[in-house]
């Protein structure tokens, strides 16, 4: 009898502890991460700003060949929308772009369905430095009950914010293997009938009474 007793007490200490390391999670979680690329901000935002794009540097990409994925609305910007459905270790859900300012900042809502359901606010801001841009990539949001649960046995911060460090490498890899496009000259021809027509415009005009 005293072994059961025994027994059941420590069971309750156990859950008791359990209880109180939840209790003591914080209710909001952030993890970020930085990465400097040797391109323009106006190089590396469309590779964020345009969800097709992820395919070629998201490490979540790799992790099932077989994921489905859909897009909806624009192209990019604003209102463009990524759907997904994978694995277990890709998961159901989907991603909304929410705020897309040029060069300088996209805001996306990221929402799970499974395995875990939650909805996320990430964050990329591109700042121009040293000859390239310093890309910041942000997730914040609600820790849920079964977050905190999961932040007892695993490290989150560290899972997801290694995710984002091989993410950016990635990113850094492919942008700065991309030929930087110079801006277009306009053809001769069309620069000299210009300036005829400009010079004669105002001999026109000087000759006017």
């Amino acid at each position: 009898m005293r072994i059961v007793i025994k027994l059941l007490l420590v069971i309750v200490m156990f859950v008791a502890g359990i209880g109180i390391g939840i209790a003591m999670k914080p209710s909001h979680f952030q993890v970020s991460r930085s990465a400097h690329i040797k391109a323009a901000p106006a190089a590396v935002f469309p590779h964020v700003n345009n969800l097709r794009e992820w395919d070629a540097w998201s490490p979540w990409a790799k992790l099932d060949p077989a994921a489905k994925f859909s897009h909806e609305g624009p192209e990019e910007g604003s209102g463009a929308i990524c759907r997904w459905e994978g694995n277990q270790e890709v998961g159901v859900g989907s991603m909304t772009i929410v705020e897309s300012e040029p060069a300088e900042r996209v805001a996306i809502n990221l929402e799970f369905v499974k395995p875990m359901a939650g909805v996320s606010l990430v964050e990329f801001t591109f700042v121009p430095e040293n000859d390239g841009t310093v890309v910041t990539w942000t997730m914040s949001g609600h820790n849920s009950f079964m977050a905190k649960v999961m932040g007892l046995f695993f490290d989150c911060e560290k899972m997801v914010g290694g995710m984002f460090e091989k993410g950016l490498a990635q990113m850094k890899a492919v942008v700065e293997a991309s030929p930087v496009k110079a801006p277009q000259a306009a053809p001769a021809t069309q620069a000299t009938e210009a300036t005829q027509a400009t010079q004669a415009t105002q001999a026109a005009a000087s000759e006017a009474p």
